[in-house]
């Protein structure tokens, strides 16, 4: 009986790194092999807003990565306000040099946080009611983004397994994980007060704009069903947060009940924390990040 057991032991640790593929160990494609490797759809559109529109790139080996087949869907950032999924590209090329599935998204500006954080849910159940035109694995899919795109991949990330939330994913879409970029977790009321106080003009027009119902701060009450620390439990995705200690924008400070909570389980999540880190990564601030990312996702 022992023996047989055994065997069946080593049967399922063959099998289980027959599908192990490790992004980290993969060789970056060029850019020309990545043209080679990819068919790419821009804009297209997944509901009635000449703003919900999203680029496509699907790879043409993605299944070879078996169990890394992840579909990437990263938003860009702009205080939900400004900015374009073409402008925020050098968070998308790390996973097209891995020959990943990616979608770069926009969603709709100027119209406030509850308008923008809606968009993520609808794009993700356009593309299951289209997947024989995409062959996406939506059973795989990881949220990123960054600053206000990383606080949309983060709500509906945490939100997908509560009741209560209105907003539904369609059966068959799985978040198996979430990167954040400087993506408000918590304190959106600290983060309106940073942008409606600040003396660059474009800056108050965002924090004005955050929450269009109101006209002068919202309550917490109301912004509260806006920050994923509200839903978070145990039984949500892993998280990999990045975030700057010189953050003039999303306050450090915003994080710590939120990273307090990641740290309970540290085998699952994963904190990239950079004491002189502002806003927005450096160059190199985001390539060694990228290294952690790949390492962070090969252990899912």
């Amino acid at each position: 009986m022992k023996k047989k057991i055994a065997v069946a032991v080593l049967f399922i640790a063959l099998a289980a790194n027959s599908c192990a593929v490790k992004l980290a160990s993969v060789v970056d494609k060029s850019p020309e092999q990545i043209q080679a490797a990819y068919k790419i759809t821009k804009d297209i559109s997944y509901g009635a807003d000449k703003e919900q529109a999203m680029d496509v790139y699907q790879a043409s080996n993605a299944k070879k990565l078996k169990n890394s087949n992840y579909t990437i869907v990263f938003l860009h950032g702009g205080g939900y306000y400004v900015s374009d999924k073409s402008r925020e590209e050098r968070y998308v090329q790390p996973y097209l040099k891995k020959g990943m599935n990616v979608v770069n998204l926009n969603y709709r500006i100027k119209r406030g946080i509850p308008v923008a954080t809606e968009d993520l849910t609808y794009a993700l159940n356009f593309l299951k009611a289209h997947n024989d035109t995409y062959h996406l694995n939506l059973e795989r899919v990881i949220l990123t983004g960054f600053s206000a795109g990383a606080h949309i991949a983060s709500l509906v990330a945490v939100t997908a397994n509560d009741p209560t939330y209105p907003n539904k994913l369609d059966a068959g879409i799985e978040i198996a994980g979430v990167i954040n970029f400087s993506g408000p977790v918590d304190g959106l009321d600290v983060v309106e007060k940073v942008f409606m106080s600040n003396e660059v003009p474009v800056m108050k027009e965002i924090g004005f704009a955050l929450f269009p119902a109101t006209t002068e701060y919202a309550p917490k009450e109301f912004i509260r069903k806006y920050e994923p620390i509200t839903y978070f439990d145990k039984n949500d995705p892993p998280f990999l947060i990045w975030y700057g200690g010189k953050d003039d924008q999303v306050p450090p400070e915003t994080f710590a009940k939120f990273v307090e909570l990641l740290n309970k389980d540290k085998q699952k999540n994963e904190v990239l924390f950079l004491p002189q880190g502002l806003h927005s990564p450096t160059a190199d601030e985001l390539k060694d990040a990228y290294v952690e990312i790949f390492k962070f996702l090969d252990k899912r």
